[in-house]
């Protein structure tokens, strides 16, 4: 029974950056939030290659946002829902903390390729669009 569950697995020996230790890659573990960086984030919407949600209350919202990102309410929420799960989905707050929430309830929502700007709208402006206020 186990034998299926480890198919493709592999396991191997990897040295980086002074360090040493065990990769495992697993095709079929279950899909985990993935932690994307604010310039992987920006090329994805440059392709169209995602969607965007928000997840802050629209008070934060007002102060700043990302172009494109919709804030995640009862209705974008549903919407999400009906998508085929192999949408790729991206959430974002202001650092990180609630986004990551949403994002783990998506995974549970059977969604494959869902993920967690790291470091929220502030590593957005300080590292993509300065132009976004941080506050």
């Amino acid at each position: 029974m186990s034998a299926a569950r480890a198919d493709g697995l592999r396991i191997d020996f990897v040295e980086r950056d002074g360090e040493a230790g065990f990769a495992i890659d697993n095709p079929n573990a279950p899909a985990q939030v993935r932690p994307i960086t604010a310039r992987e984030l920006q090329g994805k919407l440059a392709q169209g290659a995602v969607r965007l949600f928000d997840v802050r209350t629209p008070q934060e919202q007002a102060i700043a946002a990302i172009a494109g990102a919709r804030l995640l309410d009862e209705a974008a929420r549903a919407e999400i829902l009906e998508l085929d799960r192999g949408t790729p989905l991206v959430f974002h707050c202001h650092h990180g903390m609630r986004s990551q929430q949403a994002a783990e309830f998506f995974v549970g929502q059977g969604f494959r390729e869902v993920y967690n700007l790291r470091g929220g709208i502030d590593a957005w402006s300080r590292e993509v669009d300065s132009g976004v206020p941080r506050y």
